[in-house]
């Protein structure tokens, strides 16, 4: 993380979805097991937002029966308009995450930069009193990356939070660069274009180079593609499946892609059809 120094694993876990399970007693016991796996294996960073349903507050459920509060780094966001109705959204969101039992919330973010200036004029205030450790923006579309890129010369946030992956590889033209020069640490959503890149490469055998950099699969192969950027600090897939979170992870560890092998991968993704 530029701005401090911190060093975090360089694949998190996302809650979009998978984790929105409510009271669903087989989906909560996969995703307790998927998270119990993730801080096992030295995952670090879940990312939710109180848009994703009942994520919050199962995954601050789930980290409280497993106890693993103070190995987590807990990202959330804000997304509402108005000052005021932003502190109760972002203060309802660290209670559900039940962040207090670690401490401050690592990471509070501007979601899809919806009513900035408001909420990141709280979120400075509270970083200086203690209540949150960094801020950040973010979206996931690459319509918006332009308006980040403007948001990023204008705010002082920690991260910034963009879609990026060999099917989306639109940020680098541009915002990735921008992120690094301003030292805004980085983290990318939708690694897999929500699955679309699975389909793609369905029964195809992985090129044969995949075993110099220690890659099993096609998905760590596309991770180690993202998180070898320099601008990037950590990608997060979202999943509740405990053997797919064993997969991720493996990605963090080993050697990562020079930017000679990250070119052969991107065109062995493109000749794929």
């Amino acid at each position: 993380i530029p701005h401090s120094g911190e060093l975090l694993c360089s694949i998190g876990l996302g809650t979009w979805q998978v984790f929105d399970v409510a009271n669903d007693h087989t989906a909560r016991t996969q995703a307790r097991e998927a998270l119990k796996t993730f801080v096992s294996l030295g995952g670090e960073l879940v990312d939710s937002s109180p848009m994703y349903g009942s994520s919050e507050t199962v995954t601050g459920d789930l980290a409280a029966e497993l106890g693993v509060h103070k190995q987590l780094f807990l990202a959330t966001k804000v997304w509402t308009r108005g000052k005021d109705a932003g502190v109760r959204q972002m203060r309802d969101s660290m209670r559900k995450l039940q962040s207090a039992k670690k401490g401050p919330l690592d990471l509070m973010q501007v979601h899809n930069l919806v009513d900035t200036d408001a909420h990141l004029d709280t979120l400075r205030a509270w970083k200086k009193e203690g209540l949150v450790r960094y801020l950040g923006i973010t979206h996931y579309h690459a319509g918006a990356h332009a308006d980040l890129e403007r948001a990023l010369k204008l705010a002082d946030v920690d991260f910034l939070q963009v879609n990026y992956s060999l099917a989306e590889p639109q940020a680098d033209a541009r915002l990735l660069k921008a992120a690094a020069d301003r030292g805004v640490a980085v983290i990318v959503n939708r690694p897999f274009a929500e699955g679309t890149m699975f389909r793609r490469v369905a029964g195809k055998p992985l090129p044969a180079f995949a075993a110099e950099i220690g890659c099993q699969s096609w998905a760590q192969l596309f991770l180690k593609w993202i998180v070898a950027h320099p601008a990037v600090c950590c990608a997060i897939p979202g999943t509740r499946n405990a053997q797919h979170v064993i997969d991720n992870l493996g990605a963090a560890s080993g050697p990562l892609p020079d930017a000679a092998l990250r070119k052969r991968i991107s065109d062995a993704y493109a000749s794929v059809s």
